[in-house]
């Protein structure tokens, strides 16, 4: 059986080498990786630049996009397919509300229109209706569309995507 004496010594030990370990953690990284890590909030300019023969750094443009001329050439099939995504929250039956409201007919459709669903009011607040805009900027990103949404679906990128699905939803109520 162990005194008290030798389990005081080797608690001390061991809490010893702890510390040892996280100060040397704590220096490696303060020696390591310096200013500009992740660590560190401010963003440092960048010192230099490389530049290469022949090749030119082009501005990132934005492009416009034409959604009518998207819509007329998206997927119906594909947006079936996007649209197991929403599936989990959304029904697509008219008056069948899921966790969110049913998106049949959505297209042209009021923002807070479906009954017995209760709309956030920062939806409310940033469009009336679900146009194809709209809809096109929601899927997006709906936080960021409309910040403090009920929504918690992080969105869709691809704008491939976004049209097929609008153009999926559209053709419901047709």
């Amino acid at each position: 059986m162990l005194d008290t004496m030798t389990m005081t010594k080797a608690g001390a030990g061991l809490f010893g080498a702890l510390l040892i370990y996280l100060l040397t953690n704590w220096a490696a990284e303060t020696i390591f990786e310096g200013p500009g890590s992740k660590h560190d909030k401010k963003k440092e300019a960048q010192a230099y630049t490389i530049e290469t023969e022949g090749e030119e750094v082009a501005e990132a443009e934005v492009e416009e996009i034409d959604l009518g001329v998207l819509l007329a050439e998206a997927d119906i099939a594909k947006g079936e397919k996007v649209f197991k995504k929403c599936a989990a929250c959304h029904k697509i039956t008219d008056g069948d509300n899921g966790t969110g409201p049913h998106l049949f007919g959505i297209v042209g459709r009021d923002v807070s229109a479906v009954a017995g669903y209760g709309y956030s009011g920062k939806l409310k607040a940033v469009a009336s209706v679900w146009d194809a805009e709209t809809l096109n900027a929601f899927l997006e990103a709906p936080k960021k569309y409309a910040p403090g949404t009920k929504m918690a679906f992080n969105g869709l990128p691809k704008i491939a995507d976004r049209v097929n699905l609008i153009a999926y939803l559209d053709s419901l109520d047709n």
